[in-house]
């Protein structure tokens, strides 16, 4: 399979790393030290992290990029890595470690604030070297407040999709079967899958992929074409696309409240097991996410602020200001009637959490994985077994020395 060579998307990373990428440096003199942060959020949302950071007194330059692990990437191979970067997932914060490049993260907070699935570890690897600063709920559909969703799985024509991302494109599809393969087969053989122990070419496997490409099928050329080129986010300056993408359902984390702009009160959801294709199925688990921190550069101001990050205190002012979600046990719960469903399927016991599974695969592997999502879109018809193959031969070829993850999924604390 083809993916974007290297090399290129070494070069992409590095333009826009000059072209500053939300890059903002408030506080302090010209001459005093900065901890500087690559992260995730942009736009609105990083107004509101900085509105955190401000608080702490603490100096820094925060750069701002869909493209985390690109720019990252760049920035290690230059020789500059920030002193903190804030990755979608661990799979390449393992990588990293791997290289001796991640320093300890003993003492800066509490783990006994965190459960499971919020603290995975790589085997063979110390412990504390990530610990994430936002979390999300997967496995649920929105719909528009008032509407009743429906009873069985619909039709492709009333679900909002979209490939397009300013980063790596071709995750919304990998959500669809992450999830799939999570409600046919349970959380314990998706972990096993997800950390490269259930082989791509595994009946569950090709059965979710399977399912969802039968769902594609029933869009025409014209449809698959908008949905690869579509934006996830919906149009600019909109309000996503659940309101005013000519669709009723939309497959989407909880962060997609920040799509809806000034419609995001009225936006619900529901669990997606019941809706999925070739359902129904029952709840067996709630696929999560979690964007991670962690520490390449060993100051005291970095420290600092990673202490100050994750603290009871800060993660709830994050909350507050940025509406989002904090995975500290510690952090009171928050009010409204999204927030408290998002909580207690946090807090739910009964119900185990697993990590989105392309954010905790080797880097390869999850490029390879979005490009056989994308194949896929366009031509659903195609058997799905040969792209199968092709991702299970680049995750063969990983060195044998590549750690692996444990605690994928588990039960809340």
């Amino acid at each position: 399979m083809r993916r974007p060579p290297r090399a290129l998307l070494l070069v992409l990373a590095l333009l826009l790393t000059a072209s500053g990428c939300g890059l903002a440096a408030p506080g302090g003199s010209d001459t005093e030290p900065r901890v500087t942060i690559l992260g995730p959020w942009t736009d609105v949302q990083e107004r509101q992290f900085k509105d955190v950071l401000d608080g702490f007194g603490i100096p820094y330059t925060y750069q701002g990029t869909a493209a985390t692990r690109e720019v990252l990437l760049a920035e290690v191979q230059a020789g500059d890595p920030p002193d903190i970067a804030i990755l979608p997932g661990v799979g390449e914060l393992v990588e990293y470690a791997d290289e001796g490049r991640l320093k300890s993260l003993t003492g800066l907070y509490e783990p006994e604030e965190y459960g499971t699935p919020w603290l995975p570890q790589a085997e063979g690897m110390a412990k504390d070297l990530w610990v994430p600063l936002k979390v999300d709920l997967k496995s649920i559909v929105w719909y528009r407040e008032g509407e009743t969703p429906p009873a069985s799985p619909p039709p492709l024509d009333a679900w909002c999709a979209a490939m397009g991302d300013d980063g790596s494109s071709g995750w919304p599809g990998s959500d669809w079967i992450e999830d799939l393969l999570l409600q046919q087969a349970g959380p314990v053989l998706y972990a096993r899958w997800a950390t490269g122990d259930l082989k791509w070419t595994a009946d569950h496997v090709i059965a979710a992929w399977t399912t969802w490409a039968g769902l594609l099928a029933q869009g025409s050329r014209a449809r698959r074409e908008a949905i690869l080129k579509d934006d996830h986010r919906g149009p600019a300056g909109g309000h996503g696309l659940l309101f005013g993408g000519g669709c009723a359902l939309e497959h989407q984390g909880s962060f997609a409240r920040s799509f809806y702009g000034d419609h995001r009160d009225r936006a619900a959801f529901t669990d997606s097991a019941p809706l999925l294709p070739g359902g129904r199925y029952t709840v067996k688990a709630h696929e999560v996410s979690a964007d991670f921190a962690a520490l390449f550069g060993d100051g005291d101001r970095a420290r600092a602020l990673i202490r100050r990050l994750t603290s009871e205190k800060a993660q709830e002012e994050w909350g507050r200001r940025g509406g989002v979600f904090s995975a500290n046990s510690a952090v009171p719960a928050r009010g409204g009637r999204v927030e408290q469903e998002v909580g207690r399927r946090f807090a739910d016991q009964r119900v185990p959490l697993c990590l989105d599974a392309s954010d905790v695969m080797p880097a390869a592997v999850r490029d390879a994985f979005y490009e056989a999502v994308l194949l896929t879109v366009a031509h659903p018809d195609e058997p799905v077994r040969p792209r199968l193959e092709d991702i299970q031969d680049v995750q063969d070829a990983q060195p044998d020395t590549t750690r692996r993850l444990t605690g994928v999924c588990g039960r809340p604390q």
